[in-house]
């Protein structure tokens, strides 16, 4: 599975990086581009996290292994956390805002129907 997962993702790494090298993308390249870049990052999560889920896993690795794993995820966390921010930011500045949410109807009392 490992070794699978790794070739598939060094095919990954040749994508982006043949996606930083394009230039003069128009709108809908740079959205494509943008939905790929999330969706690798969120294939990586789901795999994280179904080796963290995993104690067969977790323990062959040192307690050395852990927290440089944990140390250098919360730094690319807190990274990326800090741009979310800014960029959530941006498109406040630009009118965007929260979907409403629905409102609900109020449920209907149907002990008072009456049926001939």
């Amino acid at each position: 599975m490992s070794e699978g997962w790794m070739r598939v993702s060094e095919r990954i790494i040749e994508q982006l990086k043949q996606l930083e090298n394009t230039k003069d993308k128009d709108r809908l390249e740079l959205v494509r581009s943008l939905r790929f870049v999330l969706g690798v990052l969120q294939r990586s999560l789901v795999g994280w996290t179904q080796w963290v889920s995993n104690p067969d896993i977790m323990t062959i690795f040192s307690e050395d292994d852990l927290e440089n794993m944990t140390k250098r995820l919360a730094e690319f966390t807190r990274s990326f956390i800090e741009y979310d921010i800014k960029m959530t930011s941006l498109g406040a500045e630009k009118g965007l805002t929260a979907p409403k949410k629905p409102t609900k109807k109020p449920k209907e009392d149907r002990t008072e129907r009456f049926y001939v």
